[in-house]
């Protein structure tokens, strides 16, 4: 349902790019689109809770030879815990992941901790609009909540964008 290329085009991924998108899943749909894109010199991190989701990341990155995707179990809800080096990582993406957690900011400031000066962090998720489906109704995020949280860490709202029919994003770009 979310176009990962809308989200590269947003983020304005670049080759050689360090990347990570958190709560990967196992289909990987961010992961490996954008390890093509960055190429050789570039990191793609994919982070995950579930190992057995990792375990087929890094399976089918071997076999089509992505040399540059690199698997990171980690629990986002806990600050300090992702084993990715700070102020590191030029773009991260927090697709559908928030509907999930119950420590929101907890989450936001994890990525926040491992984001370069300048750095993006797209964060997508459901929005309610008469769904029959999708997340319970007390899931929903409140990209407002989301929006006070960016500005009072250092980030500039840069775009609010649909996703489609069920989904909104947010652009938020890091200028400390």
């Amino acid at each position: 349902m979310v176009d990962p290329r809308i989200l590269f085009e947003k983020a304005q991924i670049q080759p050689g790019m360090h990347v990570a998108d958190f709560g990967c899943g196992q289909t990987g749909h961010i992961v490996f689109p954008c390890a093509k894109i960055l190429g050789d010199r570039g990191i793609m991190y994919a982070v995950d809770i579930l190992k057995n989701v990792l375990q087929q990341i890094e399976q089918r990155a071997k076999s089509i030879s992505l040399l540059n995707v690199h698997s990171v179990w980690s629990d986002i809800e806990k600050e300090g815990h992702t084993a990715i080096p700070k102020h590191s990582l030029d773009v991260a993406f927090l697709v559908n992941i928030l509907v999930h957690v119950k420590e929101r900011h907890l989450v936001l400031e994890e990525v926040n901790r491992l984001l370069k000066d300048k750095a993006r962090l797209i964060v997508v998720d459901w929005i309610k609009k008469g769904l029959v489906f999708g997340p319970k109704d007390e899931q929903f995020i409140n990209f407002q909540d989301i929006e006070q949280w960016a500005r009072e860490h250092g980030f500039v709202v840069q775009e609010v964008f649909d996703v489609g029919r069920f989904h909104q994003g947010m652009v938020l770009y890091k200028n400390e």
